[in-house]
């Protein structure tokens, strides 16, 4: 099967070999072609260039994208889409003045989530769960990370891992399970942490591995959440099993957990509304992605991850959704790329490699998304037709997305 796409107005994010990510100044660098073509064979990219280079070939389709621009689609490398119901009553809470750690403080949040999901069917839970996919990949997203975390008993976060992994099977777009067990203590455990930490580590662990139903760890080290000792201890059990650290880190406070991250060679550490010296200096000497989530705070009105901090400082920078029932309840990575030029004051070469090639670092998938590559997977974003790459960020309220291939395949 030979997809070809021909007189693209510009072909974003081309890359002729293989890079891991790009950071500090680089970010500003985005390598494109104009009026070009891009041919795919078997799911892959094959063959790209100039029209005026294009020697005769023979496809089974061709796709005319005059006017229109090409793009590797998003890779969203932080949701926590599997979840049951929603929190809708919270949003109003705090419109009413009650902040996030009220909320939780009173049983919402996400000992909420958690309550709802533990009373629901595996299949049920699917069935949620796939509707929100379907609703991603139509946005132009083409790869996605799904954390557990609203289990917080064995049984519920392994039945949040199978759906996870069950997604994985039934869907075309690359998907990464992320056990998060450690996202809150469950309410029993209030008064004795430490026998959730052991739960973790001896019962919920060797569970997972057995069953291969993560590749990802997580923590949310946070003040009334995990402390570093605590996010050091699980990260250390996770490693154990062959899980790659990740870790929710400085979404309120700063608590030493960037150092955490980097002392287990964290692949990402995400959120980073607030930031310290200590905390650049700790990321410049790494291979860990700083992950910044600009819906969130959107949502909840708290400070935005101090980007231009981040790459001033040479520093590389992915973007994702953070999508979830209490605090980003939207997978809508275009929103995303508009809230991080206009709040974070990204340019647009920035917030493209930061959803492209650098989340895709994030997620461990270097070598097969996030750029337009020969060999790399054929996952597109063609828009309809636009002055340039600026206005996707510019025109935040429009649907600019016309047609999505995964695997070279119509969305």
């Amino acid at each position: 099967m030979r997809t070809l796409i021909v007189n693209i107005k510009e072909l974003l994010q081309i890359r002729e070999n293989t890079i891991k990510k790009v950071s500090g100044v680089d970010m500003k660098v985005l390598p494109t072609i104009k009026n070009a073509y891009l041919l795919i064979e078997n799911d892959n990219i094959s063959d790209f260039g100039k029209m005026e280079d294009l020697n005769r070939i023979t496809a089974d389709t061709i796709i005319d994208a005059i006017g229109k621009i090409v793009l590797p689609t998003w890779c969203d490398s932080h949701t926590h889409i599997v979840y049951a119901g929603n929190r809708e009553g919270e949003f109003v809470d705090r419109i009413n003045g009650l902040s996030y750690e009220e909320i939780a403080a009173k049983g919402g949040g996400i000992l909420n989530s958690s309550k709802k999901l533990q009373q629901t069917s595996e299949e049920e839970l699917y069935l949620q769960s796939s509707k929100r996919v379907e609703e991603i990949m139509v946005l132009g997203t083409g790869a996605v990370e799904i954390k557990s975390g609203y289990g917080l008993t064995v049984e519920a976060e392994l039945k949040m891992l199978r759906v996870i992994k069950k997604l994985d099977e039934n869907y075309p777009i690359e998907i990464k399970a992320t056990f998060l067990g450690a996202h809150a203590f469950p309410v029993e455990f209030k008064n004795n942490k430490d026998q959730y930490i052991d739960l973790i580590v001896d019962e919920m662990l060797p569970k997972i591995a057995e069953e291969n139903l993560a590749e990802f760890i997580d923590v949310f080290c946070e003040d009334g959440y995990f402390s570093t000792q605590q996010t050091d201890r699980i990260l250390t059990a996770g490693e154990q099993y062959g899980l790659i650290p990740k870790i929710h880190v400085n979404q309120f406070t700063i608590l030493g957990g960037v150092q955490i991250g980097v002392k287990h060679n964290a692949l990402s550490v995400d959120h980073l509304e607030v930031l310290d010296r200590n905390d650049i200096i700790a990321l410049k000497n790494s291979h860990t992605m700083p992950v910044a989530l600009p819906s969130c705070s959107y949502f909840l009105g708290i400070p935005y991850t101090p980007a231009r901090q981040l790459i001033d400082a040479g520093l590389p920078l992915a973007l994702a959704t953070d999508y979830n029932p209490g605090s980003t309840p939207s997978g809508n990575m275009n929103f995303v790329i508009s809230t991080a030029c206009i709040k974070m004051k990204m340019t647009p070469e920035e917030v493209i490699n930061a959803t492209t090639i650098n989340s895709a670092y994030a997620m461990n998938l270097s070598k097969t998304h996030g750029s337009i590559t020969k060999g790399k997977r054929a996952n597109l974003i063609i828009t309809k037709p636009i002055p340039s790459y600026g206005f996707l960020p510019y025109a935040f309220g429009s649907n600019l997305i016309d047609t999505v291939l995964i695997d070279g395949n119509k969305v």
